[in-house]
């Protein structure tokens, strides 16, 4: 009988599993055109994405496309927004689906409704602009979705993307024990929640406006172990996607981040093919965008918007190849 047990238990596991795979959004068929508001962006499929946008006095001289971070939401470019306006640059943000005022916020959405919705809020957009140039900004998780978008083929009107510390920590960069736990986390309990809180990671040196985002209840502060998972399987997928990324890319890391490791996101600079140009920044941390040095951050996208080939203003470039052990993060983990 006792060798009979752990088969038993075995059982039990597997019966567990299949009754609790992880949750991602059930999307419509993407029927209708895309289409945008003043304060929203309609999908193919009829959602209703919030979006922001601030906007230069008469025709601007460039659009961007911003896409926020993982439990994040389009909140995250209003600082850069305006700076960017008063150049002549329009930015456009919406809430990517699963995150800030988004029916369902919460639950992982899926990576194949994330990159359509790029999609989509590039099609919707460049019709409001066509002939302005158009470029994508993609910030944390956000970078891992304009990769993983273009890796399936180029899209109309995109003159080139800004990388801003690229999510990549995907399932090849996590240990074994880590890749097993959260799988196995996700299969069994893939509605329990966990929060950053006792970890000692920081991900600004904006203490303020850190705590600003705290009181914001559209943050999420709390999340499911599924939408980690999703997030892991997203990130791993927009590894695979660099090598077709047919478009100009700035990438821009964090010396002091303490979340994506230096070594993805340098590996990944160095396989982007084209023109690629990588910057690390001696003083920033993760949330590059709005680090007590984010207007370093910003004049350098503008730069390399109004010229992709001169010198940028921080003079923070690194040039690639670069080797691993020049990592500014070295010994971080």
């Amino acid at each position: 009988m006792r060798c009979l047990r752990p088969a038993v238990l075995l059982g039990l596991v597997l019966l567990g599993i299949g009754g609790c795979a992880p949750m991602v959004q059930e999307i419509g068929p993407r029927a209708d055109q895309p289409a945008y508001a003043e304060a929203t962006l309609r999908t193919g499929d009829g959602a209703v994405l919030p979006l922001q946008r601030w906007l230069p006095e008469g025709e601007p001289e460039a659009v961007l496309i911003g896409l926020h971070g993982f439990n994040m939401y389009s909140r995250i470019f209003e600082l850069a927004g305006p700076w960017w306006a008063e150049r002549g640059i329009a930015t456009y943000a919406y809430d990517q689906r699963g995150f800030g005022d988004t029916p369902q916020a919460g639950i992982w959405p899926g990576t194949a409704a994330l990159t359509d919705d790029l999609r989509d809020a590039v099609q919707a957009i460049g019709a409001r602009h066509p002939d302005v140039p158009l470029y994508l900004v993609g910030e944390s998780m956000g970078a891992a979705v304009i990769l993983r978008a273009l890796g399936d083929g180029p899209m109309p009107g995109v003159e080139g993307v800004v990388l801003v510390a690229p999510a990549l920590r995907g399932w090849r960069v996590l240990n074994p024990f880590y890749q097993g736990s959260l799988w196995l986390a996700a299969h069994l309990l893939p509605g329990n929640r966990a929060s950053g809180r006792g970890l000692g990671i920081q991900a600004s040196d904006n203490i303020t406006y850190l705590r600003d985002l705290g009181r914001d209840p559209l943050i999420i502060k709390e999340t499911r172990i599924d939408a980690v998972y999703g997030l892991v399987g997203l990130m791993d997928t927009a590894i695979d996607a660099t090598p077709a990324v047919n478009a100009p890319s700035l990438v821009l890391y964090g010396a002091k981040d303490e979340l994506i490791p230096f070594e993805p996101v340098q590996e990944v600079a160095a396989a982007l093919p084209g023109d690629s140009r990588f910057v690390v920044y001696p003083d920033g941390w993760h949330m590059l965008l709005i680090d007590r040095q984010a207007k370093t951050v910003w004049a350098d996208i503008a730069a390399w918007i109004a010229d992709p080939d001169g010198l940028l203003p921080s003079g923070a470039e690194m040039k690639m190849p670069a080797t691993a052990e020049s990592s500014p993060a070295a010994g971080q983990e």
